[in-house]
């Protein structure tokens, strides 16, 4: 089996086997076995994540929603209403210039924008990840084509040969 790969990557890609990528390689044996090469990255990479990590992966995703916004502009307004006007400059909690509403706005800011991070990192690998797998379908693809173009060569010369006699 291993020279039926040798030849037959040496036959599309020009290069032994040995001298593939895994990325060809998976291709190269994919097309000699007949399997799909293709698979939903999405379900395969949402299957390695860790609890912490699909949490982080929760809160980035609800803190860059409009939802998000919207709560939160509707926080910080009851917020500066509750102590201005509400309770007045006397028995507010947290008198203007609200400090202790910068200090809670602040701390928010110093654990989210880490976990947004940590999201986004996880982001780029999942698209590395699918880079990768689109490359593998394109060259299989193109692979294809190209055997298949073969055999349409092939056959095109024994219809001319046939045609001559």
């Amino acid at each position: 089996m291993k020279k039926y790969f040798e030849k037959f990557a040496k036959a599309l890609l020009g290069q032994s086997y040995s001298d593939l990528n895994s990325n060809e390689q998976k291709v190269i044996n994919s097309i000699a076995e007949g399997k799909a090469v293709s698979e939903n990255i999405n379900d395969s990479y949402a299957d390695t994540l860790t609890t912490g990590q699909r949490i982080a992966d929760a809160v980035a995703r609800f803190g860059g929603s409009w939802t998000f916004i919207c709560l939160f502009f509707a926080f910080i307004a009851l917020w500066i209403i509750i102590n201005i006007y509400w309770l007045g400059q006397e028995k507010s909690f947290d008198p203007y210039p609200f400090i202790l509403l910068n200090l809670g706005l602040s701390s928010l800011a110093a654990f989210q924008a880490p976990i947004i991070m940590m999201s986004q990192n996880r982001q780029s690998t999942k698209d590395r990840i699918k880079q990768d797998a689109t490359y593998e379908i394109n060259l299989k693809l193109e692979l294809e084509f190209i055997a298949l173009h073969k055999k349409f060569d092939n056959l095109e010369s024994k219809l001319e040969l046939s045609r001559n006699q």
